[in-house]
C-alpha cells in the first residue's frame, strides 16, 4: 500500500498488478491461473495465444503490454499485463466456471481505483476496511494510516528534490530504517523472520511511531536546508533517521526494553491475539 505497483485477491489468491497510464494492469499469467488452476500457466498462457492465432486469427499478445512487475525472487521483470477492458477480451478465450465471477471482480476493482482518484478519502476508507478485515485494531489502522500519509509527502518531497529512481528511493529509506533502529529494512525484515511481505504492515505501535518520527524529521530537514540531489538528501536521511534513533535510544534506556521487536502479524489472528495478551499482562 506505499506504492502504486500492489498486489489484489480473488478467492484468496494473489494478483500482480500496477498502476500505468491512469489505469490498472493486472498480469495476465496470475489470472491464467486463478481461471484453470494450470501447474504451469506460463505455458498455459503461451498454448492459449497460439491456439487462438491458428483458430481466430486474432492475436491475444496485441490486447497486452509489457511491464515490470515482481516476481518471487523480489525482482522485476517484464510481464505481459491487461488492463481491464484487454483482460476480458482475454477472459473470453479461456474456458472456466470462474470466468463470469471474475469479470464481476475485476469490473469493481477497475471502477473502485477511478472513484479513489475523483474521491482520495475512498482509498483510506477501504485501505482501513481492509486492515481491520484482517483483525488489525482500530488504533494500529489509524497510527497505520498517518504513516502512510507521512510517507507519501516525504517521498513528494524527494521528488521535488531531484530523487528520481527506485533505487535512490530505497537508499534513502534504509538510510533512515538504519539511523533510528540500526537496522536497513532488510535486515528488520530478517529479525521478524518475513520474506515479501511489507514490513509496516507487521511493526507493533511504538515501531510505526518511530519509523514515522523518523520519515517526519527527514522531510523537515530536507526543507529546511533545501537539500537538492541525491547526496544532499542522503545527509539529510541521515539526520532526520538520527534524530528518531536518540529518541528510541533514550526510550530504551529509561524503559529497559528494546523497541526493534520479532513478533510481527504473519500468522494473523493467532498472532495477533498473542500480542494483544501480551500487552494486557
Amino acid at each position: 500500500m506505499d506504492s502504486k505497483d500492489a498486489l489484489v485477491v480473488f478467492e484468496g489468491t494473489k494478483i500482480r498488478r500496477t498502476w500505468h497510464e491512469d489505469q490498472w494492469y493486472f498480469s495476465v499469467v496470475d489470472v491464467v491461473r486463478i481461471l484453470t488452476d494450470s501447474t504451469d500457466p506460463k505455458d498455459y498462457w503461451y498454448r492459449l495465444k497460439k491456439r487462438e492465432a491458428e483458430s481466430s486469427g486474432i492475436e491475444l499478445s496485441t490486447f497486452c503490454r509489457q511491464l515490470k512487475l515482481p516476481s518471487a525472487d523480489g525482482k522485476k521483470y517484464e510481464t505481459d499485463c491487461a488492463n481491464t477492458e484487454s483482460m476480458f477480451r482475454i477472459i473470453q478465450s479461456i474456458p472456466s466456471p470462474k470466468a463470469e465471477p471474475f469479470k464481476r471482480w475485476l469490473a469493481k476493482v477497475g471502477y473502485e481505483r477511478v472513484q479513489e482518484i475523483e474521491d482520495p478519502e475512498l482509498a483510506q476508507k477501504r485501505m482501513k476496511e481492509i486492515y481491520k478485515l484482517k483483525g488489525y485494531s482500530d488504533d494500529w489502522i489509524e497510527k497505520r494510516a498517518r504513516g502512510i500519509a507521512i510517507r507519501d509527502e516525504l517521498t513528494d518531497e524527494w521528488g521535488k528534490r531531484g530523487i528520481k529512481t527506485n533505487s535512490e528511493y530505497s537508499i534513502l529509506t534504509a538510510e533512515i530504517s538504519k539511523a533510528t533502529f540500526g537496522l536497513t529494512p532488510g535486515e528488520y525484515k530478517k529479525v521478524k523472520g518475513l520474506k515479501q511481505q511489507n514490513l509496516r504492515d507487521h511493526m507493533n505501535d511504538l515501531e510505526l511511531i518511530f519509523t514515522m518520527l523518523g520519515e517526519a524529521s527527514t522531510t523537515k530537514i530536507a526543507r529546511n536546508k533545501d537539500a537538492i540531489g541525491f547526496d544532499e538528501n542522503k545527509d539529510a536521511a541521515k539526520e532526520g533517521g538520527t534524530v528518531a534513533g536518540i529518541a528510541r535510544e533514550e526510550l530504551e534506556k529509561r524503559s529497559g526494553e528494546k523497541v526493534v521487536s520479532k513478533e510481527n502479524y504473519i500468522n494473523e489472528p493467532q498472532s495477533r491475539k498473542k500480542l494483544e495478551n501480551k500487552k494486557e499482562k
